[in-house]
């Protein structure tokens, strides 16, 4: 499988999210309809154990890691298609290096290493910690907004993180127009623009950043660096029209045409519904059960309890998802989900999710 010509072929990537019963215990039959809806719906690559799948899964008390990261491999190993396999990682260095082993042991292909989980540590202690992760599993670095508990790196610091050899791609997600220029520049100065694959997570900015043609002026003449693709917690819903999105902008970047203003129309659109679903009126408090939201309404999850039970929508967020939902009728899904899910090959023999009937709203 030649994951590094599929990550800069360009790919939609769902953040995925986690189903958990009335316990608040891993529904194993919901994560695994979960991991089929986004194959059905044609999605490139699948991050398991990130942002959106609960960073508290990560906790050896809660003890849902490894499971959750082992029903999503089972799931894509039946897949008849090569799906890149990307696997959340936290540090500290010990922990990130244990993680690092789970993830490579059950097949993942790359480590999201979050790196704001080392807290305030010094750069080269981070620095050192990715490329400890390196040794095991081939890195797919993230920069996560502060919003959500990421940390803001400079753009040396980002020079540095590239010189590290087994760095090859890089998820840009610190909603921040600014600092993703810091690693563009940085990506070029480190002289990897042409082997590390960027990927946009700057939810509130997708389209822009998937057909923008980023412009570096070097001593050698001007380099150009464009998001191959979207690794998104907003890929998680919607998931069948996010791949058309990744597959129509990918082809405008490749011919050089002109981008329609209509596309440009299309990403304010999802700006706007992303607005809603991630909660940003109330600093993204409700953006993981904004995805869970939707995706009750999409008919594959079931309620939006998380690992916290405190963890809920904000006051006026249901409404706001109301309003999206009705607005933008073309950025949801063109496909019945239930044909998704029922379609499934359960193989060997895994429980059949119920389907949940579709939310009509308005």
């Amino acid at each position: 499988m030649d994951v590094t010509g599929l990550l800069h072929g360009g790919l939609a990537i769902p953040a995925h999210p986690l189903a958990l019963d009335e316990r608040l215990g891993l529904d194993e039959a919901r994560q695994r309809a979960l991991t089929r809806y986004y194959l059905g719906a044609g999605a490139g690559g699948l991050a398991v154990g990130v942002h959106t799948t609960q960073f508290a899964i990560h906790d050896p008390a809660v003890g849902l890691y490894e499971p959750v990261l082992a029903l999503a491999a089972e799931e894509l190993d039946r897949a008849d298609r090569d799906i890149v396999r990307i696997a959340g990682i936290l540090g500290p260095t010990d922990r990130a290096v244990r993680e690092a082993e789970i993830a490579a042991g059950l097949g993942y292909h790359l480590g999201l290493v979050s790196m704001a989980a080392w807290g305030d540590a010094a750069e080269d202690e981070i620095l050192a910690g990715v490329a400890a992760v390196g040794e095991i599993l081939p890195v797919f670095g993230f920069y996560l907004q502060p919003a959500v508990g990421g940390r803001i790196f400079s753009r040396g610091f980002w020079r540095r993180f590239f010189e590290i050899g087994t760095v090859r791609a890089v998820k840009v997600a610190p909603f921040d127009r600014y600092k993703t220029q810091d690693v563009v520049h940085a990506l070029v100065a480190a002289g990897r623009d042409g082997d590390v694959a960027l990927y946009t997570g700057n939810d509130d900015n997708i389209v822009a950043d998937l057909v923008t043609p980023f412009r570096v002026r070097t001593a050698g003449g001007v380099r150009t660096v464009r998001c191959a693709g979207g690794l998104l917690g907003q890929f998680a819903v919607w998931t069948a029209a996010a791949v058309e999105l990744v597959r129509r902008t990918g082809e405008i970047a490749r011919s050089g045409a002109p981008v329609p203003a209509e596309l440009l129309g299309v990403g304010a659109d999802l700006t706007d519904a992303n607005a809603a679903v991630f909660d940003a009126a109330n600093g993204f408090h409700g953006c993981v059960p904004g995805i869970h939201e939707v995706l009750i309404r999409e008919g594959v999850m079931a309620h939006r309890r998380c690992l916290d039970p405190d963890e809920d929508v904000s006051p006026g967020q249901e409404a706001e998802i109301d309003r999206v939902w009705r607005a933008y009728p073309h950025l949801r899904d063109p496909r019945a989900l239930a044909e998704l899910l029922d379609g499934a090959d359960d193989g060997d023999g895994a429980a059949r999710v119920p389907h949940v009937p579709q939310a009509e709203v308005g």
